[in-house]
Order: C-alpha cells, then structure tokens, then sequence
C-alpha cells in the first residue's frame, strides 16, 4: 500500500512561480508612449474616412463591420467580423495591414460600452 502512495505522488515544484511569461523582457516606458502615439494618430487619419462613408452606407448595412483604408479610402465590409479579417488578410498578402475596423451603426463602437 505505502508503494502505491508512494508512485502517485506529485514531484516537488523547484521554481517559483512566476507571473510574467517573460520577466526580461519589459518594455520602457518610452515606447510604450511611441506606440500609443502612433495607434493615436493612425486612429485620427481613419475616424474621418469612416464619418464620411458611414452616411451612405448605415441604412443597407446597419451593424456591419467595415475595414477602412485611410490612404487610398478603400473599405470592405461584412456582417462577420471573422470573414471580415480573412478579406482583409487576403487582400493583404504580405501582412502589412493598416487598416481601423469599425461598425456601420450610430456610434461605430463594436460591442457594449
């Protein structure tokens, strides 16, 4: 019986236990400010695109998702946001993809707030 018990139980843990996957690897605060900055003002060259298709467009697809493009104006759109991304990331090949998803609805917003 003491053999039984003794092959059942569990090896003794010899790390701590850790809560970041990678405790090295933490950016500065710098760049975390670069990065915020740079989603910001991408953020302010899409909102004004998709103030000004969301007009003609809210009435045939209320509560689809659009992906705008704000250098060239593009948009694609469709009722899944899932099927939405495999457009885009199709039409973007090489995986540089710049482009703000939005809602066609009164605020924009996906979700609840």
């Amino acid at each position: 019986m003491d053999r039984e018990k003794e092959a059942i139980a569990l090896p003794k843990r010899t790390q701590k236990f850790r809560t970041r996957l990678f405790p090295g690897k933490t950016l500065p605060a710098e760049e975390i400010a670069r990065r915020k900055a740079i989603k910001a003002e991408f953020s302010a060259r899409c909102r004004p695109v998709f103030e000004k298709l969301r007009p003609q467009l809210i009435d045939k697809y209320y509560n689809h998702f659009i992906a705008v493009d704000p250098e060239s104006e593009e948009y694609m759109i469709d009722s899944s946001l899932e099927n939405l991304i495999q457009k885009v990331r199709s039409y973007y090949p090489d995986g540089t993809v710049k482009v703000a998803i939005y809602r066609l609805n009164e605020t924009g917003a996906c979700g609840r707030i």
